[in-house]
């Protein structure tokens, strides 16, 4: 996301010469254990405890149940609210831009993310194509009840129950409701492609009108997963009949399945930072905050705290 951010102040400098066109020391996390799903999507953190802030005080506990702090962040902290606004302030901005000429933004199959190659637009209609958990639509009901017991594992059978009747209980990611719209007065079609299961459709759609989102149809407009398998034959399709100039998710597989392919989190990293890929975050791909749960919260010490970055604090050795 430092990448995109990167990418969303220069591009507002570069607009301002043209004109129009799942952390403090109170939130800091140690090394969680993890579950996930078969097709990698949702990883469970466990074991979060808040840090101390520098005067040594402790976060308030709502209740009787303190709120693990990366539910504070993602559900209730004014900033991630911002964060998400400014991924969807950016990608209506870059959207607009973008004509329907060129490529599009969805890999060409048997494209690599070292080599990437795009399906083209031709005369294509524009579209912009969003995930929907905690992209477009924050579940709260069900994270409710993993926040009061953030240790069990993830349950696939409850995860189904709410795709089904959860519906009233979510509410739109900040920034969503309004971006959607603009999308849509400028005559960019919204695409949902999600990897809810297509059995339980119709809660998908309930759930999306529910949270502000407007009306989605099954295959036209609305994507979801039968079977096993990720997004990019989905991507694929959507692509063959539209001129796709924005994508928005939390996880990188939301993007292009080849992400989930790379099992260390260092190369993961290293992919995401380099090439071509680098040059996409907020140039067309934006990415929303996620600490609750993906596939980015993985990685031992020392793949997240490299051995030639260390410090030693020698003055408060003993």
């Amino acid at each position: 996301m430092i990448r995109q951010a990167t990418a969303l102040l220069v591009g507002a400098a570069l607009l301002a010469g043209c004109g129009p066109t799942r952390t403090s020391r109170v939130g800091r996390l140690p090394a969680p254990g993890r579950t996930y799903t078969a097709d990698g999507k949702v990883v469970r953190v466990t074991g979060m405890k808040a840090l101390p802030a520098p005067d040594g005080s402790m976060p308030a506990p709502a209740g009787a149940s303190p709120v693990p702090p990366q539910f504070q962040f993602l559900y209730g902290s004014a900033e991630a609210a911002a964060l998400s606004r400014q991924a969807y302030s950016a990608l209506v901005a870059y959207a607009r831009y973008r004509k329907a000429a060129g490529d599009g933004l969805v890999l060409a199959p048997n494209a690599t993310l070292a080599a990437p190659q795009w399906v083209g637009c031709a005369e294509k209609p524009r579209a912009a194509v969003f995930d929907a958990d905690e992209t477009a639509v924050l579940n709260l009901g069900v994270e409710a009840l993993a926040a009061r017991n953030p240790a069990a594992p993830f349950d696939t059978a409850q995860w189904a129950r709410w795709e089904r009747t959860g519906a009233a209980a979510t509410a739109p990611v900040p920034g969503a409701v309004e971006a959607f719209a603009a999308l849509r007065s400028a005559g960019i079609a919204v695409i949902v492609n999600s990897n809810r299961s297509l059995a339980n459709a119709a809660g998908t759609i309930a759930g999306l009108k529910a949270a502000g989102l407007g009306d989605f149809t099954l295959g036209s407009d609305l994507f979801l997963r039968d079977g096993p398998g990720g997004k990019d034959a989905r991507r694929t399709a959507i692509a063959a009949r539209y001129c796709v100039v924005a994508m928005a998710g939390d996880q990188l597989g939301d993007f292009s399945d080849l992400f989930n392919a790379i099992p260390s989190a260092a190369d993961r990293r290293r992919v995401a930072d380099t090439g071509a890929v680098a040059n996409l975050w907020g140039n067309g791909w934006f990415v929303l905050p996620n600490p609750v749960y993906g596939t980015a919260l993985k990685g031992n010490f020392d793949e997240v705290f490299p051995t030639g970055k260390r410090w030693t604090d020698t003055q408060g050795e003993k």
